[in-house]
């Protein structure tokens, strides 16, 4: 039956292993943030007694970050720091991001970093050397737990993910410059929380099974210090296919481009704990839509861990978006259904190759052809249920797991 044919399978893996960066850049980016954050830690520092904690975001902390397309293309290492013993009725925003601004550029001059300290809208930016291939953005921030879950409670939401929630800064807020309690809100940690927990028993069996192959090899390793960036779920890999494919298919247009936090939340309401990426891909494909409210007026994609928070709320003053959303979940479904059905590897090759990338596709190809086990592993086949559709049925908004 088409989808259930192991080759398929080994296709999309070794295209996902064309994708993941390699586990060096993830130590980078571990290493370029705790640097960081041990510069605010310094006896001369002005932030010291703020308590100031530097952590990853986005998709680094999520385990989908993928290759840049070329090599003039910098992997972007979104960080937070949050100062955790202020408030928000201890300063502005402004005030807030010109005091980490301070450190951060002190920090650039000590560490003899040659390209300037960029301002971004919410963050400082952080660029490497060349060699490097990295920037990192630093946002400020403040602890927003308590008032996240209050509010949360008060509107009978599920306040689950709202201790880790953050105040951040922007710039292009009318409160900007003022002492207030309205501050732009985020919560990369709750996310990455929920995102995991999307994957949880997967990710736990991927984990003992590395670690179990490391240890035949004579190497000490347990799953409570084994990163979870050295394994990847097939949610995960799907997420990581999909930007891909949608990266390559808005090349020419990058403003209408559907933003990843997007994808990767409708990915993660859609996985159904399928154990193969060709599973997890195609019900991800066939349900991500099912999770897009429009209320008569709007396009609605909640934040899991803040339900006011609206991912789409550019799609009602831009509706490129909103189309260029639905064209490529479109065009994702044919070529992946393409795949699915195709008998060899060339006639896979050339259902994504155009929007995966002909380089990239033709070396999955030759990977998988010169296979002789070890990353591509055989592949259990897909179950029955994976096999795409993608009909044009009416779709009919459901509330999204992990909602009140």
């Amino acid at each position: 039956m088409a989808g259930t044919d192991p080759q398929v399978e080994k296709f999309l893996q070794a295209l996902v292993e064309e994708l993941v960066i390699p586990v060096s850049r993830y130590e980078q980016a571990e290493t370029s943030y705790k640097s960081l954050g041990d510069w605010f830690h310094r006896p001369e520092s002005s932030v010291r007694n703020f308590g100031p904690a530097v952590y990853v975001q986005g998709s680094f902390r999520l385990g989908t970050a993928i290759r840049p397309i070329n090599d003039t293309e910098e992997y972007d290492i979104d960080s937070v720091c949050e100062l955790r013993t202020l408030t928000k009725s201890d300063l502005t925003q402004f005030d807030l991001k010109q005091l980490l601004g301070q450190e951060i550029k002190a920090y650039h001059d000590a560490k003899g970093m040659t390209k300037p300290v960029r301002e971004g809208r919410r963050c400082w930016v952080l660029s490497y050397a060349n060699g490097a291939q990295f920037h990192m953005d630093v946002v400020p921030a403040l602890p927003n737990g308590v008032e996240q879950k209050l509010l949360l409670e008060r509107a009978h939401f599920d306040p689950k993910w709202a201790d880790s929630a953050i105040a951040i800064t922007d710039r292009d807020v009318p409160t900007y410059r003022l002492r207030s309690d309205i501050w732009p809100r985020s919560n990369p940690k709750g996310y990455g929380e929920w995102f995991r927990s999307r994957m949880a028993s997967i990710l736990l069996r991927q984990k003992q099974l590395l670690v179990e192959s490391l240890r035949r090899q004579g190497i000490t390793a347990s799953i409570e210090k084994l990163p979870d960036y050295r394994v990847h779920t097939p949610l995960q890999a799907a997420v990581m296919l999909l930007k891909r494919h949608r990266d390559n298919m808005f090349a020419s247009e990058p403003d209408v481009k559907p933003i990843s936090v997007i994808i990767t939340t409708l990915a993660g309401h859609s996985y159904g704990e399928q154990d193969t990426i060709a599973g997890a891909l195609y019900s991800i494909l066939e349900g991500m839509d099912r999770y897009i409210r429009h209320d008569g007026t709007k396009y609605i994609i909640p934040n899991p861990t803040d339900p006011f928070e609206n991912f789409a709320d550019k799609w009602e003053r831009e509706p490129r978006k909103a189309e260029a959303f639905f064209r490529w979940l479109e065009q994702a479904r044919q070529d992946f259904a393409r795949v699915a059905r195709a008998t060899t590897l060339q006639s896979m090759n050339e259902a994504v190759g155009v929007r995966m990338g002909t380089a990239l596709s033709e070396r999955a190809v030759r990977r998988v052809g010169g296979s002789s086990g070890g990353l591509l592993r055989a592949a259990s086949a897909a179950p029955a249920g994976a096999v795409p559709t993608f009909g044009n049925a009416p779709r009919v908004p459901t509330t999204p797991k992990g909602f009140a």
